[in-house]
Order: structure tokens, then sequence, then C-alpha cells
């Protein structure tokens, strides 16, 4: 008698690694962040499940794109390609959701995740090709992420604690300069090589210009989303900075203070 009534290799990557980053939230939830404040819980959810996807989507599509010979910006994407688009629309889609549940008013982001599943579904179920240049770009997205995620995280708890307030005083300088450079320059170089060759109409045959023309818009404007978001992070890192230092010198000096009454006793 067998175990299933039908293998468990024929069951949709999709609806898998959605299920995986779905159970992954609410472990984080109700579990890892059970402690943590309602108001951060559901942010620190979703680092937690983005811990899950960037630095991984990042490896994965670095190694889906060089182990096809054949890659361009035209390329027919390749199986393991597509299981890193999977991967991706099953986070986006999670991450979705939570916006949906506890921040339905951020239509910032809410627009920005929908307009990326819009790109990943159409270059893995549409047209079936430009996952080289789809995947070139997750890169370039998430390699930030693993540093961005841990300072959210101490940004979330940097006025109740200690070991927070000193992650976000000595990790920001270095994430806003790697992102600056991810973000700033290599992400608009490899966009002006993008919209140069789908321009020249040696892809039109296999990816419709109205596409192609979406995902450029698209990804555009969620580079200048994320350019406005930054640039506020950076305004708001600037103004607390003072009272992070504030923070930690009045910790110290009630240790000093704790030490000196022990002392005298």
């Amino acid at each position: 008698m067998e175990a299933f009534p039908f293998p468990l290799s024929s069951i949709p990557n999709l609806p898998l690694l959605f299920s995986m980053f779905l159970i992954l939230y609410l472990i984080a939830y109700f579990i890892v962040f059970r402690s943590w404040s309602p108001k951060v819980r559901p942010e620190a959810s979703s680092c937690f499940i983005s811990l899950f996807h960037g630095t991984p989507a990042v490896f994965l599509a670095t190694f889906a794109i060089f182990s096809d010979q054949n890659r361009g910006f035209s390329s027919p994407n390749t199986k393991t390609q597509n299981l890193v688009l999977d991967y991706s629309i099953a986070y986006f889609l999670t991450d979705l959701l939570h916006y949906l549940v506890f921040f339905p008013s951020d239509i910032l982001f809410i627009a920005h995740h929908l307009a990326t599943l819009f790109v990943f579904i159409t270059c893995r179920h549409v047209v079936f090709h430009g996952s080289f240049a789809i995947l070139s770009l997750l890169i370039l997205a998430e390699v930030t992420s693993f540093c961005q995620n841990v300072w959210t995280l101490a940004t979330a708890r940097r006025h109740d604690s200690q070991l927070a307030a000193k992650v976000y005083s000595s990790l920001s300088p270095y994430f806003y300069a790697f992102y600056s450079v991810v973000r700033g320059i290599l992400g608009p170089f490899f966009m002006y090589q993008m919209g140069a060759f789908y321009m020249s109409g040696r892809a039109d045959n296999v990816i419709p210009r109205w596409l192609w023309i979406s995902w450029m818009f698209v990804v555009l404007t969620a580079i200048g989303i994320l350019e406005v978001s930054y640039t506020m992070l950076v305004s708001e890192h600037v103004w607390n900075a003072g009272a992070t230092n504030v923070y930690l010198k009045k910790k110290e000096s009630q240790r000093f203070v704790s030490k000196s009454v022990l002392i005298s006793s």
C-alpha cells in the first residue's frame, strides 16, 4: 500500500515553497518572537522569512545562471532557473500576505510586491524566457538583504536592548555604504545593459516588447521607491544616532553606578 496516493515529486514547486515560507512566518510570529512587543512582532517575522529568502536566493540564482552555458537576456529558462523563480514568488506571496494582514495601509510596499510578482510570474509562467535578466536583478536586490534584516531587527529593539543599540550604531554606516554601491552603481549599470539589449529588438521574438518594457518600468520604479525609502532611513539614522549614543552612555553610567554601590557595600 502506497503512503501517498500520488508521488510527492508531482506536486508543483510553488505550493510547496509557499507552504514552507508560511510555516516559517508562523514559527517566527508565535515562537521565535513571542516575547517581543506586538507592535514589532509582525515586522520581525517578516525579517525572519526574508533571512530564509535573501541570501539563499543569491546563491541559488548565481548557481542557476552560471550552470546555463547559453545564458543571455533572451535565453530560455532552465529548470533550475524556474525553481529559483518559484522560490522567490513563494516568498513574495507570503510577505505580501503579511502586509495585507498587518499593514494594509502600506500601499508603497504592497505595490512593490505586486509589481515584483508580476515580473517573476510573467518570466516564469508566461514567456519562459528572460530569467538571466530577472535572476541577475534578484541577486542585486537581495545581496544586501542579510545586512538589511539584521539592521532592521536591531532597529526594532535598539531602545530596550543595549546589544541591539550597539549593533544598530556600528552596522548602520557599513549597511548604507554597501547598499549605496549595489543599488546606486551596480543596479543602474546592469539596467543599462538590459535596456540596451532589449531595445535592439534581439529578444522580440521570445519576449514581447510590451512585456520587457513593463519589466523595465517596474524595476526602475522599484529602484526609485527603494531609493526614497533609503534616503528616509539615512535621515532617520542621522537623527537617531544621537539618541542611540545617549542610550548607550546611560546604560554604561547605570552599570558604573551599580558597580560602585556594590564596591562600597
